[in-house]
């Protein structure tokens, strides 16, 4: 008989709306060693929610990060690939944090607080690694005080085309006046100073609202949200419309389309590196010499499925001859444009013939064109 104890599993961490989500009767998973809800009501149906009206997540698992003191803006600069330098007060910014070879850490959102204070919304399964690696990098400048809130928020997503009607109701802030990705802090739902952010990962129109972790705050404005939302059909969401809506609208996702093996100009990702910024940056000397090269020799590119079958990630990528010559990083059906798709990488050289390729799914090798993204884009109003 063996002595030998059994290995302690960790157990799931959960967000503070654990409970209500179970009694909604959520198809609950593992997802990064967090207790999240994958559906509700059914993926494609939530999925649909959102392209045309409203659906709420619950993205409480997300990390926040805080930078407070003078050299508040320089520790960002030095981290991260986009301009920091350029934000005003209440607005926020789409950015990533890179290793010297100026691969990805995570990628993230920067909002800017104040002169002296930002805050960095950083990926849920990533967050204890970026914290540690931000402490790491610029935990000993001078004039800087950084800190870990991530147990403090619950993070709600309220996203559509009806999500502004929807969060309307629950305060008194003009909505309609903030910005696509600025901020401000108001009263939501009774609760007063909730940060509210135009911003989200579905491609629709919608707000984050972060608002204090306790259940009964945090229930609190959840229910408020639905009951808001419930004459435009508002549904709750899950990871699984989270994923094939962020595909759809050509997000990308960290442990996918970028790695700590992927640079900026393979993902496609450079439009929001800042290259010429006054701050040296971590990654800046090794992006330098891609572009100075001529450029990465593989690059992500979007797929539309030709024939019947669905690229799921990590199949073979294949050419004419059935020959590997790259990956899919994300593949699923896209509810809300009735076809298949995904991203993949391929060598450079591929991409920019923008020639068919093929996908081994299980046994079938399966033609798919080589299509522009994001594969959805809404219509601005």
């Amino acid at each position: 008989m063996s002595t030998t104890p059994a290995p302690v599993v960790p157990a799931l961490k959960q967000t503070a709306l654990n409970a209500t989500h179970r009694a909604l009767k959520a198809k609950m998973v593992d997802f990064g060693g967090w207790d999240m809800p994958v559906e509700y009501s059914g993926l494609i149906a939530e999925h649909l929610a959102v392209r045309t009206a409203v659906g709420l997540f619950d993205v409480g698992h997300m990390g926040e990060i805080q930078f407070r003191g003078p050299n508040s803006l320089a520790a960002v600069q030095r981290i991260t690939m986009n301009d920091a330098s350029r934000l005003k007060d209440g607005q926020a910014q789409y950015s990533a944090l890179l290793t010297p070879e100026g691969t990805f850490v995570d990628d993230i959102l920067v909002h800017k607080l104040g002169d002296n204070d930002y805050l960095l919304v950083v990926n849920a399964g990533t967050k204890d690694k970026d914290y540690a690696w931000i402490r790491k990098q610029v935990g000993g400048m001078p004039g800087i005080h950084i800190s870990d809130y991530s147990s403090y928020y619950t993070q709600l997503a309220i996203q559509g085309p009806r999500a502004l009607e929807t969060l309307q109701k629950l305060t008194k802030v003009d909505l309609a006046g903030i910005k696509n990705y600025w901020f401000t802090f108001g009263q939501v739902a009774g609760v007063y100073n909730t940060l509210i952010a135009r911003t989200g990962y579905s491609g629709e129109d919608g707000f984050e609202i972060y608002v204090p972790s306790d259940v009964v705050t945090s229930e609190k404005v959840w229910n408020a949200g639905l009951e808001a939302g419930t004459e435009f059909g508002i549904l709750p969401c899950g990871l699984g419309a989270r994923n094939t809506l962020r595909l759809e609208a050509g997000m990308p996702l960290y442990e996918h389309e970028i790695t700590d093996q992927t640079n900026v100009f393979e993902a496609g990702l450079d439009r929001w590196l800042k290259l010429e910024k006054d701050s040296d940056f971590l990654g800046r000397e090794a992006l330098l010499a891609v572009k100075e090269s001529g450029g990465p020799a593989r690059k992500l590119v979007g797929l539309e499925m030709v024939e019947r079958g669905i690229a799921r990630d990590g199949y073979p990528v294949l050419n004419e001859a059935g020959e590997q010559i790259g990956v899919v990083t994300s593949g699923s059906p896209a509810p809300f444009l009735k076809t298949n798709i995904a991203y993949a990488y391929v060598p450079a050289s591929v991409a920019e013939s923008k020639e068919d390729v093929f996908v081994q799914v299980r046994t079938n090798k399966v033609r798919a064109k080589q299509v522009s993204t994001p594969f959805y884009k809404r219509i601005k109003k």
